[in-house]
């Protein structure tokens, strides 16, 4: 059975690739008329996202790249930006 969910309770999940690393947090939802556009994802202090990109906040996720929405979001390893552990030493 398909389960409806407001965008607004999307805000704060937890985003994981579904390789299964905590990429961030959702901060909020890019509208297009009627319909999700993209997904801004935060990211947090232990995030995937907080290694890869030393600095900057967050990235924009394309609703394309989202695997499933529950009660944490899947997004495809695509929408990771390419990072290696010797990058940040």
């Amino acid at each position: 059975m398909l389960k409806m969910k407001k965008v607004s309770e999307a805000e704060s999940i937890r985003v994981y690739t579904d390789e299964g690393l905590y990429f961030g947090d959702v901060e909020d939802a890019i509208l297009t008329k009627n319909k999700v556009e993209s997904w801004k994802v935060r990211a947090t202090r232990e995030s995937f996202l907080a290694k890869a990109l030393a600095g900057a906040k967050g990235v924009i996720v394309p609703h394309q790249l989202v695997r499933a929405i529950g009660d944490i979001m899947i997004v495809s390893k695509a929408a990771a930006p390419s990072y290696t552990e010797e990058e940040t030493a």
